[in-house]
């Protein structure tokens, strides 16, 4: 699973200053190819759900492709758009509910061809007059009371989610929408983060029925994204191919029995970006805590720059490299660890008991096998392409924000973020 040679990395980390991320440009690109390849009916557009890395240079990277950006924030279509994506290709999906100048913000963008995709009664309130008047159609996120995630804060479908207008809701929301005159031309429901890919089947069946019932107007179906990525060796992508061809069958029995013709979209946001990205650190001591204890090995980076094991119990891939490029041990090749290998517990410098890269959902220890490291090696932590950079709480016990970098495809390694400084931590803050 590894993209990026052990001899690559170790001369990064010569390069530069740990912890960073590094991204795998080529990785990229592939995973982009596959998406778009996905079988469709009446067509496909394709979006990218930006909160998994919103880096300026992967939005350019990545629109370059044809892909159209999911904002989940006026600020992030702000940022998109700073990134020179046009209004047209961004699609916004907010739970925020704008007023005054973020309003008229809004309006504005919506004339120049943003989306809007509305999530609650108070926000088609708000935006009602002007759509209507300026006969823009909507989008509607239909909240479906199931869904499905690799954990229950990732599962954005069920009753203890609040995304979307609610089928109980719809009736009420439908009226109010007729006596105003909006149109809504797009039916949207994601489901979850990395759920069930019979779940996203099952979802299809039951999103086309709720545009049939209460949508005639309606000539996309957005199948949101949340397509299940295989970080470790003994997980399993979600077959995207085999998905598509499931939706694109529902969406032609869907034409033969209403003749309506259904243009399809999905907003992937994790499967374009996870596996291409690596959290490059070094291991700066060891502890152990007596017999019945854990050995620990400690790195210049832990929670603050992957906080996905604490929040979610998530497992990334290790590889523990030596500081002259030597691979010394990788999940990938378990018959291969060395003799030295035992279980270790991988933790960061954060002064926080959670702060562990080996800890399971129940917020418990887990140790995992690997190579007995020495003080300056490099363990490579992979899978954090997405919900790392861009989630983390970087600044805790004031540390500074990591570099990220990307590995182009012509072999140069390129920065696309600096290294955060002091001065850039306090800027905002003000002396008594």
């Amino acid at each position: 699973m590894n993209t990026i040679s052990s001899a690559q990395f170790a001369q990064i980390a010569r390069d530069h200053t740990t912890p960073l991320y590094v991204y795998d440009e080529a990785a990229i690109l592939a995973r982009c190819a596959e998406v778009k390849a996905m079988p469709s009916a009446f067509g496909l557009s394709v979006g990218y759900a930006m909160k998994a890395n919103a880096n300026q240079a992967l939005l350019q990277l990545i629109h370059q492709q044809g892909i159209h950006i999911d904002a989940s924030s006026l600020n992030e279509a702000r940022r998109a758009h700073l990134a020179g994506i046009p209004w047209r290709d961004i699609m916004l999906t907010t739970q925020e509910v704008q007023d005054d100048a973020n309003l008229k913000d809004l309006e504005t963008m919506m004339t120049e061809g943003l989306r809007f995709n509305v999530c609650s009664h108070r926000q088609l309130a708000r935006i009602a007059d002007f759509a209507a008047a300026h006969r823009i159609p909507l989008a509607m996120r239909v909240h479906p009371g199931e869904g499905s995630g690799e954990s229950a804060t990732r599962n954005t479908g069920d009753h203890d989610s609040s995304f979307g207008v609610h089928l109980s809701d719809m009736a009420a929301v439908q009226r109010f929408a007729t006596e105003r005159g909006v149109v809504f031309d797009t039916v949207h429901v994601h489901i979850g983060s990395g759920g069930d890919p019979e779940a996203w089947r099952r979802n299809v069946d039951r999103q086309l029925g709720i545009l049939e019932q209460w949508f005639p107007q309606a000539t996309r179906v957005n199948f949101g994204g949340g397509f299940k990525v295989a970080r470790m060796p003994d997980e399993a992508d979600a077959d995207i191919q085999a998905l598509g061809a499931y939706a694109k069958a529902r969406v032609l029995d869907f034409h033969q029995r209403t003749g309506r013709r259904l243009h399809t979209e999905v907003e992937p946001g994790t499967f374009y970006v996870a596996n291409a990205g690596y959290l490059l650190t070094r291991v700066i001591d060891k502890k152990q805590t007596g017999p019945q204890g854990h050995r620990f090995v400690l790195l210049d980076g832990g929670m603050e720059v992957n906080t996905r094991p604490l929040l979610y119990g998530a497992r990334h891939p290790f590889w523990v490299i030596s500081p002259d490029g030597h691979l010394r041990s990788s999940d990938f090749a378990p018959d291969d660890m060395p003799a030295d290998a035992r279980p270790q517990v991988v933790v960061g410098r954060c002064c926080e008991s959670g702060d562990a890269q080996t800890i399971d959902a129940t917020g418990r220890i887990a140790p995992r096998i690997m190579a007995e490291p020495d003080i300056d090696d490099l363990v490579v932590i992979g899978g954090v392409g997405a919900y790392a950079a861009s989630m983390s709480p970087f600044n805790y016990n004031s540390h500074l924000q990591a570099a990220e970098l990307l590995l182009r495809t012509d072999g140069r390694v390129q920065c696309i973020r600096q290294r955060q400084t002091m001065a850039h931590m306090l800027a905002n803050e003000l002396p008594l």
